[in-house]
């Protein structure tokens, strides 16, 4: 006889478009109930409408959830946004905003749903393949990835005898909306000259090369189901191989080739 498989409670934010909207349709045809946490949420009782960057109104939507559900399994953390532009130039506004989002915004939500989460629970943070390979002009997102990529290794630590499981999944380029929603600051100088635009439009040009949604989405809901995580994993076949072979050089060259595509 079949073992009945136990419904899990499953909290996305940021699940009202690409990654994070795939990742709740595929929890849900396995029998989830899914909590969408989402500036665009709207709809049915399962989505809440909020800024992650939020402290108070994260804890709020997390106490709700556990009100209504005595529970949480499943945590992803998918909200994020892109900067692009010099570090040098950028408003002090837009470096406080990308990592009050991709940062505080992750870390306040492991914080307030690890009041409700037991042994066998996981947090699944979406990280990026940037925070691995250091690219110009996109320096305070990689920055911000970095930070979400170390706040889960030394999370996964802390709660190893707890027996909750964390993992930082660092997808390379994929086919959503983030692109076209990055915040973009072209703004130049005499130091860098025509630099930041010609590598916008090396970013633009790469459009057609980046991973399907869907496949992507499929590669990461594998991994969120495996029985044991690891600390880290990355999704894309080039990724991974450049990930390899960047052990064999040094960082310095590392930085050479990476300026030099981009």
């Amino acid at each position: 006889m079949n073992k009945q498989k136990t419904q899990k409670i499953v909290v996305i934010t940021g699940a009202s478009s690409g990654i994070g909207e795939q990742l709740k349709k595929m929890y849900k045809e396995q029998g989830d109930i899914v909590i969408n946490l989402s500036l665009d949420a709207s709809g049915d009782d399962d989505n809440i409408c909020l800024d992650v960057s939020n402290e108070q109104d994260v804890k709020d939507a997390f106490k709700s959830i556990y009100d209504k559900y005595k529970k949480i399994d499943v945590l992803i953390n998918c909200a994020g946004y892109g900067v692009f532009g010099a570090i040098e130039l950028l408003p002090e506004e837009k470096c406080r905003k990308i990592f009050d989002v991709n940062f505080f915004g992750t870390l306040w939500c492991c914080r307030e749903a690890l009041k409700y989460m037991d042994k066998g629970s996981r947090i699944i943070n979406i990280s990026s393949a940037c925070a691995i390979f250091p690219l110009p002009f996109r320096s305070m997102y990689c920055a911000s990835k970095s930070a979400v990529s170390m706040m889960s290794f030394g999370l996964g630590m802390e709660l190893k005898d707890s027996g909750i499981s964390v993992t930082a999944i660092c997808p390379g380029d994929i086919k959503t909306n983030f692109s076209k929603n990055r915040d973009i600051t072209l703004t130049t100088n005499q130091r860098y000259k025509d630099r930041i635009e010609n590598s916008a439009k090396q970013i633009q040009m790469r459009e057609e090369k980046r991973m399907d949604k869907v496949q992507a989405s499929k590669k990461i809901f594998k991994i969120c189901n495996k029985k044991h995580l690891k600390p880290m994993y990355i999704v894309g076949g080039s990724y991974k191989l450049f990930n390899f072979g960047k052990r064999l050089i040094s960082q310095n060259q590392l930085n050479n080739l990476l300026n030099k595509k981009f």
